[in-house]
């Protein structure tokens, strides 16, 4: 199994947009079929050093992962959204 965790810092961390962004995020549940976990949470804390929102997904495996990287709902919806809206974004993967 494969995780993929991302951070992501909005340009404006508006309600407004946090709601929209987590939303677009969520909508690849059902859209892309190689993923076997999909969690978005918003960032309560909010402190200086916190992103606002963090998505964990998980994948059978890394050839998995990588086709997730190009799916055409990912890499043609959600990947121009988080884009646009992010002033910056990191991420991990690892095997577990």
């Amino acid at each position: 199994m494969i995780t993929h965790i991302v951070l992501f810092k909005l340009a404006d961390p508006s309600a407004e947009n946090l709601t929209a962004t987590r939303n677009k995020l969520l909508s690849m549940d059902g859209k892309v079929d190689l993923l076997r976990h999909l969690e978005v949470g918003v960032d309560l804390i909010r402190s200086e050093r916190s992103y606002d929102i963090a998505l964990t997904t998980r994948f059978d495996s890394l050839a998995d992962l990588q086709a997730y990287q190009i799916h055409p709902y990912h890499a043609g919806e959600v990947i121009p959204h988080m884009k646009a809206v992010c002033s910056s974004i990191v991420a991990v993967d690892y095997e577990n």
